[in-house]
């Protein structure tokens, strides 16, 4: 069975709003515009995002440009910089660095892990998968609702 990506659109509690599943010999920037493409009518009040930095460059100036949305890549802190003869370098980042914003979709990627069907590669088709997180995420905010 050929492996998958999944593409998340979460708000800041890191609640889904929309998924996309594709196969993973297609690029995480396609498969970005793919699952935005028709999301701009639907979340009119939607007016920022934070993108992994593969969806830097092309994929970021498409989404400004086409759904006008704000958009900020976060990136990790680089080990390497050119820096002057003269002056002192910044401190080199040790260690793990919680990347801002970033912690809010993997803890979403945490919440679906949870879920046996969905903790691996079962389904065949990707629109199965895609259904099978929108129950996994249906029954999280049904139980939040409940408590």
């Amino acid at each position: 069975m050929s492996g998958r990506k999944r593409h998340l659109l979460v708000d800041t509690t890191g609640l889904l709003l929309a998924v996309h599943v594709h196969p993973a010999d297609v690029a995480d920037r396609d498969g970005a515009q793919t699952l935005l493409a028709p999301l701009g009518a639907r979340f009119p009040r939607l007016a920022h995002l934070w993108v992994d930095a593969a969806y830097q460059g092309h994929c970021a100036t498409w989404i400004t440009e086409t759904l006008g949305w704000a958009v900020e890549v976060v990136r990790k802190a680089r080990r390497w910089v050119r820096w002057p003869a003269d002056s002192e370098p910044p401190p080199l980042p040790s260690g793990f660095q919680v990347l801002p914003r970033r912690w809010v979709v993997e803890r979403t990627f945490a919440w679906l892990g949870r879920y046996r069907r969905l903790s691996k590669d079962y389904e065949a088709l990707p629109a199965t998968e895609e259904a099978w997180i929108y129950l996994a995420m249906s029954r999280l905010m049904v139980a939040r609702l409940a408590s």
